[in-house]
């Protein structure tokens, strides 16, 4: 049998992680010799640098007036948390799911908090819930982007403008790379490790005046750790908004993210990353469109997401073999391309269907997509090729 020839193109940057996601082109750890390392972050040079953080973000993603930012603990999973705890329990709530993390937020309120009024608006890897069954008289839960299912909503133009429950979102691998209509959502967090290529361990939550009055209205029932303490004596300490944090923060970290805001800036501003998001799932896109073997796990292309492209293989003697085998193909030729060091991370989210998952986010450069591809294609021939054998 002919033996294959590789690629003659390799990406300068085999990174394509959903989490943690590539550092931005030309990031160097040179790039963090200001940081404030081993210093006390109560001290005012130090919060002054957690506070300009905070104001960076607000400007470059263009928060309407009132909405506030906070340096959180633990990630995008701790904002939703802070958020989910503190904010749920005085109506019924609505909680959409279609993928791995959306699937999480409905087991802490069914099964944490105990919630009794719970609708769980689900749907399977690959399609959205009917977004037209969404009571926004109740508090509403959901995902913008589904990273393990590279669906995600096409726009806000479903959420109530006149809700009287408030909207929660998981933003995470959105922010920085989608539109976001912020007067559409109450309560919404990300992470530095998505979009921009951060460290992880910290999150971003934005809250709404609609979110600040609830936390200064409502006291839930059950107890509320420290690190998800937003009140003090029933209003809002507004401390955290400003630079203070619960825990010890990292300013390496810090400094990390400093240097991707400046990124964001240089490639004009989140107009900027959102243009590159798009070129790269155009890049992905085209190329599904000329190849049989693969498809998007997102059945409708509007609510494909430009940032976590989810790929199942349809060719049909893949499809034939029975299940383990089936499902074993993707993660063969996930390892294959690590081996080459072509592509690091790419096999499909532990509880999503079997198949690729490629980030395509603002940092990731097109040049090393387009040279991606090219490997995906040997990697899929390669595989055909050893079942042929195996025959």
């Amino acid at each position: 049998m002919t033996t294959l020839a590789k690629p003659g193109l390799r990406p300068t940057n085999p990174r394509f992680s959903s989490g943690p996601c590539p550092k931005h082109p030309g990031w160097s750890v040179e790039r963090l010799k200001g940081a404030l390392v081993g210093r006390n972050h109560r001290q005012p040079e130090i919060k002054a640098r957690l506070e300009l953080a905070i104001t960076r973000t607000r400007e470059l993603l263009k928060l309407p007036e009132g909405y506030l930012a906070a340096i959180v603990p633990a990630s995008d999973t701790g904002a939703v948390e802070m958020a989910l705890w503190s904010l749920l329990g005085p109506r019924g709530v609505d909680v959409l799911a279609w993928e791995a993390f959306s699937r999480d937020w409905v087991t802490d309120i069914v099964e944490q908090l105990k919630i009794k009024n719970v609708r769980a608006l689900l749907a399977p890897y690959g399609d959205l819930p009917d977004l037209g069954q969404v009571d926004f008289d109740r508090d509403v839960v959901f995902a913008w982007n589904g990273t393990t299912s590279g669906v995600r909503v096409p726009d806000a133009a479903w959420i109530s403008a006149d809700r009287r429950g408030l909207t929660i979102c998981d933003a995470t691998s959105a922010v920085f790379a989608q539109e976001i209509d912020w007067e559409k959502l109450d309560a919404a967090t990300f992470s530095w490790q998505k979009v921009l290529g951060g460290e992880a361990q910290h999150g971003i939550l934005i809250l709404s005046p609609r979110a600040v009055e609830r936390l200064e209205s409502w006291t839930p029932p059950w107890p509320l750790p420290k690190l998800f303490r937003m009140t003090k004596h029933g209003r809002l300490n507004r401390d955290l908004f400003e630079g203070s944090t619960i825990n010890t923060p990292s300013m390496l970290c810090l400094e990390d993210y400093l240097d991707a805001l400046d990124w964001v800036e240089s490639v004009g501003g989140v107009a900027g990353t959102i243009a590159r998001s798009n070129e790269n799932a155009k890049i992905i896109a085209d190329w599904v469109a000329r190849t049989a073997w693969v498809e998007f796990l997102a059945r409708v292309p509007e609510t494909r997401s430009n940032t976590s492209a989810c790929l199942k293989i349809v060719d049909p003697k893949v499809l034939a073999l029975p299940l383990d085998l089936r499902d074993a193909f993707p993660r063969r030729m996930a390892r294959l391309l690590d081996s080459e060091n072509v592509a690091k991370d790419i096999a499909s989210y532990r509880d999503a269907p079997a198949g690729l998952r490629i980030w395509t986010g603002a940092t990731v450069e097109a040049s090393d997509l387009e040279a991606l591809l090219l490997w995906l294609d040997y990697a899929f021939a390669h595989g055909k090729q050893a079942l042929a054998k195996a025959a």
